[in-house]
């Protein structure tokens, strides 16, 4: 399936925009929508099963592709609607200034010394129990999360528009939504969420690759080390037990001279994350640092994604 490229870039370029100034619809989100749905599905299919899971990922994951398709065979002919249907479908699955107001969020409840408030603020970020959490470990969670999820809520979807156009964008946001449900190793969702799991971690490999090199091409626009970001990525990104993750990670600490890893608690499931970077643990104004930079990534991304799309205008639709 073929996406006629100037109207797609367009669409692009004014959904980034969007969610740079908007951030996510306050009600009615559609991502939302879709997370209720796919919930609701997950009770009746439910199995401990491998194979119940794979279905439930294919059910989900190629309706929500197969909404983009028809949206793409309906605005094939009419550019201005292809642009105004892309523009919307990209505002609703970019997360980016979203997750920058979230990280911002706890740095001001950290500020105020709210400590409660930050711990019950952490479910927006991260799926790690706060409950005994410090400020240094809530602080080293939201930059952890804000590394990781610069590929994941922008950089990620941004590239499978470029890639795919509507069904791309759609399709991604629904995989990598059904991850943050079900993509865990608990009791329940070892083996129902293994596929889901590990179709996130094709999904976003390449991204993830990319977030990395953008986050050295941009780190002097945080007052960052491309040099720093460089050297962790390859030295320390595939010590992660993520095969995503840990590149974003390690080049963000490299970048602002941070070191990241540690004990992290999930439940009762217990992990020693290997260290990423070699400066010092974030501290609380590291955590603004690392919103500029995933900023600064994100933003170059949106970017190269209207100019790739341009570049394209040569083929047919």
């Amino acid at each position: 399936m073929r996406t006629r490229p100037a109207p797609t870039a367009a669409g692009l370029a004014l959904g980034a925009l969007a969610d740079l100034l908007l951030a996510d619809p306050r009600r009615g989100h559609p991502v939302a929508g879709f997370g209720r749905a796919a919930a609701a599905l997950e009770r009746r299919v439910w199995r401990d099963s491998r194979a119940a899971g794979a279905g439930y990922t294919t059910v989900c994951v190629g309706t929500a592709t197969a909404l983009g398709a028809v949206l793409h065979r309906a605005t094939a002919d009419r550019p201005g609607a292809r642009t105004l249907v892309t523009a919307g479908a990209t505002w609703a699955v970019l997360g980016g200034t979203s997750l920058g107001r979230a990280a911002d969020t706890m740095a001001g409840h950290l500020g105020a010394g709210d400590l409660p408030a930050a711990r019950a603020h952490l479910s927006t970020l991260a799926g790690r129990d706060p409950s005994g959490l410090g400020e240094a470990e809530l602080v080293r969670a939201t930059v952890e999360s804000v590394a990781e999820n610069t590929s994941d809520a922008a950089v990620a979807p941004l590239f499978w528009g470029v890639v795919a156009g509507l069904p791309g964008l759609l399709g991604y946001r629904a995989a990598n939504t059904l991850d943050a449900m079900v993509g865990y190793r608990s009791a329940r969702y070892a083996r129902f969420g293994w596929a889901t799991a590990r179709f996130d971690d094709v999904l976003n490999w390449l991204p993830a690759r990319l977030t990395a090199l953008l986050t050295v091409a941009v780190a002097p626009l945080a007052g960052g080390s491309p040099a720093g970001a460089w050297r962790a990525w390859h030295r320390d990104g595939a010590a992660h037990p993520s095969p995503n993750a840990g590149r974003c990670e390690a080049a963000l600490a490299g970048a602002l001279g941070l070191r990241l890893g540690g004990r992290n608690v999930y439940g009762t499931r217990v992990e020693e994350r290997p260290t990423l970077g070699d400066g010092q643990p974030p501290v609380r104004g590291d955590i603004r640092r690392a919103v500029r930079l995933s900023r600064a990534v994100w933003t170059a991304a949106a970017a190269l994604a209207g100019l790739s799309r341009v570049r394209r205008r040569g083929r047919s639709a």
